[in-house]
């Protein structure tokens, strides 16, 4: 990519680290997406570490939204599924206003994932299909890898199963990490309000395919040990040795944009590239004018492909 994998997150961090200027403004757009959710009315399913809400009947679907997002990220999606599928609204706790619960300590991504697999084994869902949103594509896919063939098929949404390497292809974690650490540290240093505006320009400042990285951070915001850890797990994480565990059908979803001038419009073999360990290939579909939040930027492109990927 036209930015360097150190320059691109390192300006990043640089964004979020407090001073004495006001917090940057957001978009007209940005303003209109999702703000921080009270925590979803939760089934008799318990957990500390996720919130679940069901709506409809028929076929299971399960959400799971990304880097501090909660399920209201979801809502013209299950609204349009609900009529037809019963569908799983996950929230991770700690993310938007729900506490931290068992997130407060320790990994977040992997207990997440276990929980969601639990939550399918307890409820008796049958060969769910998931649906997983950055950070939430990357559960969805330790899900799947865990689960075999009790998951009946996989989209994840603007996620790879190693963020980075849709910045600096060939990176690897350990490269990563000091950054990572770096990351987590401004974002300890952030007070409440800054976690609710200030970062919510992370993304912005980096645009296109780095926003992949940080781009969900800030807009519901959440507590800022849960945001920390989610997104040092999100730069750090490389899920590509696990794939070829996964038997279900991947469907990967991304924006894409026709202006050379974007970094948007190169993502394509960079997403290809970081699915090939998977068994049986990929199916990609790109949309056309959206960027990381696919589904609230293209909302009609995305369900159509949802549509799709359920038929």
């Amino acid at each position: 990519m036209r930015q360097s994998l150190c320059f691109a997150l390192l300006s990043a961090v640089l964004t979020i680290i407090p001073s004495s200027a006001p917090a940057q403004s957001v978009s007209a757009a940005q303003a209109a997406r999702p703000t921080a959710a009270p925590a979803p009315a939760p089934t008799l399913f318990q957990s500390s570490r996720i919130l679940v809400e069901t709506k409809g009947q028929g076929p299971d679907v399960v959400l799971i939204p990304g880097l501090a997002s909660t399920s209201a990220v979801w809502a013209r999606t299950a609204a349009a599924l609900e009529g037809r599928y019963r569908v799983h609204l996950v929230t991770v706790r700690g993310f938007g206003e729900t506490a931290p619960g068992g997130n407060a300590e320790g990994l977040v991504s992997a207990p997440v994932a276990a929980e969601i697999r639990r939550y399918i084994e307890e409820q008796g869902l049958r060969r769910p299909a998931l649906i997983g949103h950055s950070m939430g594509g990357q559960v969805a896919l330790r899900v799947a890898a865990d689960a075999g063939d009790r998951i009946g098929k996989v989209m994840v949404v603007d996620a790879s199963p190693f963020f980075p390497s849709l910045i600096s292809p060939g990176s690897t974690a350990a490269d990563v990490e000091p950054l990572a650490r770096i990351a987590y540290q401004g974002l300890m240093l952030l007070g409440d309000q800054a976690l609710r505006t200030q970062a919510a320009s992370m993304g912005l400042e980096l645009g296109g395919a780095a926003d992949n990285v940080l781009g969900g951070l800030g807009w519901q915001g959440g507590d800022r040990r849960v945001l920390a850890q989610g997104l040092y797990e999100v730069m750090t994480t490389d899920l590509r040795s696990r794939l070829p565990l996964i038997e279900a059908p991947v469907t990967v979803v991304y924006g894409w944009s026709p202006d050379d001038r974007s970094p948007r419009s190169h993502v394509d073999d960079l997403f290809r590239a970081g699915y090939r360990s998977l068994p049986r290939p990929a199916a990609f579909e790109r949309v056309e004018g959206a960027e990381h939040m696919v589904m609230i930027d293209r909302p009609r492109q995305f369900q159509a492909a949802v549509d799709r990927f359920l038929r």
